[in-house]
Protein backbone atom coordinates (compact mmCIF):
# COMPACT_ATOMS: atom_id res chain seq x y z
CA UNK A 1 0.00 0.00 0.00
CA UNK A 2 2.94 2.24 0.66
CA UNK A 3 6.15 2.52 -1.13
CA UNK A 4 10.26 3.89 0.20
CA UNK A 5 7.55 4.83 3.52
CA UNK A 6 5.91 7.93 1.17
CA UNK A 7 4.08 7.14 -1.93
CA UNK A 8 0.79 5.89 -1.68
CA UNK A 9 -0.24 3.25 -4.46
CA UNK A 10 -3.60 2.34 -3.65
CA UNK A 11 -6.71 3.49 -2.02
CA UNK A 12 -9.43 1.64 0.09
CA UNK A 13 -13.05 2.80 -0.24
CA UNK A 14 -14.87 3.15 2.83
CA UNK A 15 -18.25 2.51 1.04
CA UNK A 16 -20.95 2.97 3.77
CA UNK A 17 -20.33 2.03 7.34
CA UNK A 18 -23.75 0.30 7.67
CA UNK A 19 -24.42 -3.16 9.88
CA UNK A 20 -23.22 -6.46 7.90
CA UNK A 21 -27.05 -7.24 8.32
CA UNK A 22 -27.34 -4.37 5.63
CA UNK A 23 -24.52 -5.32 2.97
CA UNK A 24 -26.62 -7.56 1.14
CA UNK A 25 -29.87 -5.44 0.47
CA UNK A 26 -27.83 -2.77 -0.28
CA UNK A 27 -26.10 -4.55 -2.76
CA UNK A 28 -29.45 -5.38 -4.36
CA UNK A 29 -30.59 -2.28 -4.14
CA UNK A 30 -28.27 -0.18 -5.77
CA UNK A 31 -27.52 -3.47 -8.49
CA UNK A 32 -31.07 -3.15 -8.93
CA UNK A 33 -30.74 0.67 -9.56
CA UNK A 34 -27.48 0.34 -12.06
CA UNK A 35 -29.35 -2.02 -14.16
CA UNK A 36 -32.58 -0.41 -14.44
CA UNK A 37 -30.55 2.64 -15.40
CA UNK A 38 -28.76 1.49 -18.15
CA UNK A 39 -31.89 -0.47 -19.67
CA UNK A 40 -33.85 2.77 -19.48
CA UNK A 41 -31.26 4.56 -20.83
CA UNK A 42 -30.44 2.34 -23.37
CA UNK A 43 -34.12 2.54 -24.02
CA UNK A 44 -34.20 6.04 -24.64
CA UNK A 45 -30.84 5.84 -27.15
CA UNK A 46 -32.37 2.98 -28.86
CA UNK A 47 -36.31 4.70 -29.36
CA UNK A 48 -34.77 8.00 -30.07
CA UNK A 49 -32.68 6.68 -33.09
CA UNK A 50 -35.05 4.65 -34.54
CA UNK A 51 -38.51 6.74 -34.13
CA UNK A 52 -39.31 8.37 -37.35
CA UNK A 53 -40.88 11.04 -35.27
CA UNK A 54 -38.32 11.64 -32.46
CA UNK A 55 -35.87 13.24 -34.96
CA UNK A 56 -35.88 16.82 -33.58
CA UNK A 57 -32.69 18.46 -31.84
CA UNK A 58 -35.04 17.82 -28.57
CA UNK A 59 -34.46 14.19 -28.50
CA UNK A 60 -31.10 14.61 -30.41
CA UNK A 61 -29.96 16.69 -27.05
CA UNK A 62 -31.77 14.03 -24.89
CA UNK A 63 -30.16 10.62 -26.36
CA UNK A 64 -26.74 12.17 -25.17
CA UNK A 65 -27.90 12.91 -22.13
CA UNK A 66 -28.45 9.19 -21.82
CA UNK A 67 -25.04 8.43 -23.08
CA UNK A 68 -24.10 10.53 -20.79
CA UNK A 69 -25.61 8.82 -17.78
CA UNK A 70 -24.27 5.79 -18.50
CA UNK A 71 -21.10 6.68 -18.63
CA UNK A 72 -20.84 8.11 -15.21
CA UNK A 73 -23.14 5.32 -13.71
CA UNK A 74 -20.94 3.05 -15.30
CA UNK A 75 -17.92 5.34 -13.80
CA UNK A 76 -19.35 4.70 -10.20
CA UNK A 77 -21.89 1.92 -9.76
CA UNK A 78 -19.67 -0.84 -10.21
CA UNK A 79 -17.08 -0.17 -7.82
CA UNK A 80 -19.20 0.82 -5.37
CA UNK A 81 -21.28 -2.51 -5.51
CA UNK A 82 -17.69 -4.38 -4.59
CA UNK A 83 -17.75 -2.12 -1.19
CA UNK A 84 -20.76 -4.30 -0.33
CA UNK A 85 -19.09 -7.88 -1.10
CA UNK A 86 -15.45 -7.33 -0.03
CA UNK A 87 -14.17 -7.30 3.81
CA UNK A 88 -11.26 -4.68 2.00
CA UNK A 89 -12.11 -3.00 -1.79
CA UNK A 90 -9.03 -1.67 -2.54
CA UNK A 91 -8.44 0.39 -5.97
CA UNK A 92 -5.31 1.26 -7.06
CA UNK A 93 -4.21 4.88 -7.46
CA UNK A 94 -4.33 5.08 -11.15
CA UNK A 95 -7.79 3.35 -10.72
CA UNK A 96 -8.58 5.74 -8.63
CA UNK A 97 -7.68 8.36 -11.04
CA UNK A 98 -9.37 7.27 -14.16
CA UNK A 99 -12.15 6.80 -12.17
CA UNK A 100 -12.21 10.43 -10.89
CA UNK A 101 -11.71 11.31 -14.35
CA UNK A 102 -14.58 10.01 -16.11
CA UNK A 103 -16.54 10.80 -13.42
CA UNK A 104 -15.84 14.44 -13.85
CA UNK A 105 -16.07 14.58 -17.82
CA UNK A 106 -19.61 13.31 -17.91
CA UNK A 107 -20.86 15.05 -14.97
CA UNK A 108 -20.24 18.29 -16.09
CA UNK A 109 -20.78 17.45 -19.58
CA UNK A 110 -24.35 16.82 -18.18
CA UNK A 111 -24.79 20.22 -16.57
CA UNK A 112 -23.35 21.95 -19.86
CA UNK A 113 -26.33 19.54 -22.02
CA UNK A 114 -29.27 20.59 -19.25
CA UNK A 115 -27.95 23.95 -20.65
CA UNK A 116 -28.02 23.45 -24.01
CA UNK A 117 -31.35 21.53 -23.77
CA UNK A 118 -32.68 25.05 -21.61
CA UNK A 119 -31.62 26.99 -24.70
CA UNK A 120 -32.87 24.13 -26.80
CA UNK A 121 -36.36 24.75 -25.63
CA UNK A 122 -35.92 28.45 -25.28
CA UNK A 123 -35.80 28.63 -29.30
CA UNK A 124 -38.67 26.16 -29.74
CA UNK A 125 -40.79 28.52 -27.91
CA UNK A 126 -40.00 31.98 -27.96
CA UNK A 127 -39.02 31.27 -32.00
CA UNK A 128 -40.91 28.81 -33.15
CA UNK A 129 -40.45 29.61 -36.95
CA UNK A 130 -37.10 29.80 -36.46
CA UNK A 131 -36.58 27.18 -34.68
CA UNK A 132 -35.37 24.42 -37.11
CA UNK A 133 -33.43 26.86 -38.79
CA UNK A 134 -31.82 27.95 -35.50
CA UNK A 135 -31.23 24.29 -34.59
CA UNK A 136 -29.91 22.80 -36.96
CA UNK A 137 -28.30 19.51 -37.58
CA UNK A 138 -25.11 21.12 -37.63
CA UNK A 139 -25.78 23.85 -34.97
CA UNK A 140 -26.95 20.79 -32.62
CA UNK A 141 -24.02 18.77 -33.27
CA UNK A 142 -21.52 21.85 -32.62
CA UNK A 143 -23.93 22.79 -28.92
CA UNK A 144 -22.91 18.91 -28.00
CA UNK A 145 -19.14 18.95 -28.95
CA UNK A 146 -18.82 22.12 -26.85
CA UNK A 147 -20.72 20.45 -23.70
CA UNK A 148 -18.58 17.38 -24.00
CA UNK A 149 -15.30 19.49 -24.33
CA UNK A 150 -16.17 21.55 -21.24
CA UNK A 151 -16.47 18.51 -19.30
CA UNK A 152 -13.00 17.06 -20.71
CA UNK A 153 -11.27 20.51 -20.28
CA UNK A 154 -12.47 20.95 -16.29
CA UNK A 155 -11.72 16.85 -15.75
CA UNK A 156 -8.07 17.27 -17.04
CA UNK A 157 -7.43 20.01 -15.24
CA UNK A 158 -9.13 18.85 -11.82
CA UNK A 159 -7.31 15.50 -12.36
CA UNK A 160 -4.49 16.58 -12.90
CA UNK A 161 -4.09 19.02 -9.97
CA UNK A 162 -5.46 16.11 -7.65
CA UNK A 163 -3.00 13.61 -8.99
CA UNK A 164 -0.24 15.12 -8.74
CA UNK A 165 -0.48 15.73 -4.61
CA UNK A 166 1.46 13.36 -2.15
CA UNK A 167 -0.42 11.17 -0.55
CA UNK A 168 1.84 9.60 2.44
CA UNK A 169 -0.74 9.28 5.77
CA UNK A 170 -3.72 7.22 5.28
CA UNK A 171 -5.00 5.72 2.24
CA UNK A 172 -8.40 5.09 3.37
CA UNK A 173 -11.02 7.22 1.41
CA UNK A 174 -14.14 7.69 3.39
CA UNK A 175 -16.23 7.34 0.17
CA UNK A 176 -17.77 4.79 -1.81
CA UNK A 177 -15.88 6.59 -4.81
CA UNK A 178 -12.87 8.85 -5.45
CA UNK A 179 -14.61 11.94 -5.06
CA UNK A 180 -12.74 15.46 -4.51
CA UNK A 181 -13.28 16.11 -0.92
CA UNK A 182 -12.52 12.81 0.80
CA UNK A 183 -9.24 12.21 -1.76
CA UNK A 184 -8.27 15.93 -0.86
CA UNK A 185 -8.38 15.27 3.29
CA UNK A 186 -5.46 12.26 2.42
CA UNK A 187 -2.90 14.37 0.89
CA UNK A 188 0.11 15.58 2.45
CA UNK A 189 0.82 18.10 0.31
CA UNK A 190 -0.63 21.80 0.52
CA UNK A 191 -4.11 21.32 -0.71
CA UNK A 192 -5.17 24.87 -1.14
CA UNK A 193 -4.26 25.82 -4.65
CA UNK A 194 -6.31 22.39 -5.68
CA UNK A 195 -9.23 23.40 -3.27
CA UNK A 196 -9.30 26.65 -5.14
CA UNK A 197 -9.37 25.32 -8.64
CA UNK A 198 -11.56 22.86 -7.98
CA UNK A 199 -13.81 25.47 -6.54
CA UNK A 200 -13.04 27.86 -9.00
CA UNK A 201 -13.78 25.27 -12.17
CA UNK A 202 -17.17 24.12 -10.26
CA UNK A 203 -18.08 27.78 -9.66
CA UNK A 204 -17.56 29.03 -12.84
CA UNK A 205 -19.18 25.79 -15.18
CA UNK A 206 -21.81 25.21 -12.46
CA UNK A 207 -23.48 29.04 -12.69
CA UNK A 208 -22.65 29.87 -16.12
CA UNK A 209 -24.89 26.58 -16.93
CA UNK A 210 -27.53 27.31 -13.78
CA UNK A 211 -27.90 31.25 -15.34
CA UNK A 212 -28.41 29.94 -19.19
CA UNK A 213 -30.73 27.44 -17.69
CA UNK A 214 -32.95 30.19 -15.65
CA UNK A 215 -32.59 32.99 -18.35
CA UNK A 216 -33.89 30.47 -20.22
CA UNK A 217 -36.93 29.13 -18.27
CA UNK A 218 -37.79 33.16 -17.39
CA UNK A 219 -38.01 33.87 -21.32
CA UNK A 220 -39.96 30.99 -21.72
CA UNK A 221 -42.09 31.72 -18.54
CA UNK A 222 -43.09 35.24 -20.09
CA UNK A 223 -43.71 33.73 -23.29
CA UNK A 224 -45.90 31.34 -22.20
CA UNK A 225 -48.04 33.82 -20.12
CA UNK A 226 -48.31 35.65 -23.34
CA UNK A 227 -50.56 32.44 -25.08
CA UNK A 228 -54.44 33.48 -24.82
CA UNK A 229 -55.57 30.16 -24.50
CA UNK A 230 -54.81 27.62 -21.58
CA UNK A 231 -54.63 24.68 -23.63
CA UNK A 232 -51.56 26.60 -25.77
CA UNK A 233 -50.42 27.05 -22.36
CA UNK A 234 -50.15 24.15 -21.02
CA UNK A 235 -49.14 22.58 -24.51
CA UNK A 236 -45.67 24.75 -24.14
CA UNK A 237 -45.21 24.28 -20.59
CA UNK A 238 -45.23 20.49 -21.38
CA UNK A 239 -42.71 20.55 -24.11
CA UNK A 240 -40.68 21.98 -20.92
CA UNK A 241 -41.84 19.81 -17.98
CA UNK A 242 -39.36 17.04 -18.17
CA UNK A 243 -36.67 18.83 -18.68
CA UNK A 244 -37.05 21.28 -15.81
CA UNK A 245 -37.85 18.59 -13.31
CA UNK A 246 -34.33 16.84 -13.95
CA UNK A 247 -32.36 20.35 -13.97
CA UNK A 248 -34.28 21.09 -10.65
CA UNK A 249 -32.87 18.22 -9.28
CA UNK A 250 -29.53 18.18 -11.05
CA UNK A 251 -28.73 21.41 -10.16
CA UNK A 252 -29.88 21.88 -6.82
CA UNK A 253 -27.57 18.43 -5.66
CA UNK A 254 -24.84 19.45 -7.64
CA UNK A 255 -24.73 23.18 -5.92
CA UNK A 256 -25.07 21.37 -2.57
CA UNK A 257 -22.18 19.11 -3.24
CA UNK A 258 -20.15 21.30 -4.91
CA UNK A 259 -20.11 25.08 -5.12
CA UNK A 260 -18.96 26.47 -1.61
CA UNK A 261 -16.22 25.85 0.09
CA UNK A 262 -14.21 22.28 1.21
CA UNK A 263 -14.34 23.32 4.48
CA UNK A 264 -17.95 23.09 5.07
CA UNK A 265 -18.08 19.31 3.80
CA UNK A 266 -19.36 16.59 6.10
CA UNK A 267 -18.07 13.33 4.06
CA UNK A 268 -20.96 11.20 5.96
CA UNK A 269 -23.55 13.23 5.59
CA UNK A 270 -22.69 13.86 1.40
CA UNK A 271 -22.55 10.27 1.00
CA UNK A 272 -25.87 10.17 0.75
CA UNK A 273 -26.10 13.03 -1.67
CA UNK A 274 -23.58 11.49 -4.00
CA UNK A 275 -25.61 8.61 -4.26
CA UNK A 276 -28.37 10.88 -5.64
CA UNK A 277 -26.20 12.68 -8.00
CA UNK A 278 -24.12 10.00 -8.91
CA UNK A 279 -26.59 7.53 -9.45
CA UNK A 280 -30.27 8.20 -8.84
CA UNK A 281 -30.06 10.84 -11.01
CA UNK A 282 -29.00 8.57 -14.07
CA UNK A 283 -31.78 6.22 -12.87
CA UNK A 284 -34.80 8.97 -13.10
CA UNK A 285 -34.22 10.80 -15.94
CA UNK A 286 -34.94 7.81 -18.43
CA UNK A 287 -38.49 7.50 -16.17
CA UNK A 288 -39.04 11.29 -16.21
CA UNK A 289 -38.78 11.75 -19.77
CA UNK A 290 -40.84 8.75 -20.41
CA UNK A 291 -43.45 8.88 -17.78
CA UNK A 292 -44.21 12.66 -18.31
CA UNK A 293 -43.22 12.83 -22.20
CA UNK A 294 -46.46 11.87 -24.46
CA UNK A 295 -44.28 11.18 -27.99
CA UNK A 296 -41.64 9.28 -26.06
CA UNK A 297 -44.33 6.69 -24.57
CA UNK A 298 -45.83 6.62 -27.92
CA UNK A 299 -42.55 6.14 -29.46
CA UNK A 300 -41.83 3.49 -27.03
CA UNK A 301 -45.19 2.00 -28.31
CA UNK A 302 -44.73 1.68 -31.60
CA UNK A 303 -40.71 0.68 -31.31
CA UNK A 304 -42.37 -2.64 -29.06
CA UNK A 305 -45.08 -2.57 -31.76
CA UNK A 306 -42.62 -2.98 -34.46
CA UNK A 307 -40.41 -5.94 -32.59
CA UNK A 308 -43.43 -8.14 -32.22
CA UNK A 309 -44.14 -7.82 -36.06
CA UNK A 310 -40.35 -8.53 -36.67
CA UNK A 311 -40.42 -11.72 -34.78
Amino acid sequence: MKQNESTVTEFILAGFMVHPDLQVPLFLLFLIIYVATIIGNLGIIIVTSVDAQLQTPMYFFLRNLSIIDIGYSTAIAPKLLTTFLAEKTTISFKGCAVQFFFFAVFITTEGCLLAVMAYDRFTAICNPLLYFAIMSRKHCTILVVVAYACGLTSSILQTSFIFTLSFCSSNIINHFFCDVPPILKLSCSDTHVTHTVHFILSTIIGLTTFLIVLVSYIAILFAILRISSAQGRYKAFSTCASHLTTVTIFFGTIIFMYIRPGSTFSIDQDKIVSVFYSLMISFLNPLIYSLRNKDVKDAFGRTIEKATFFK
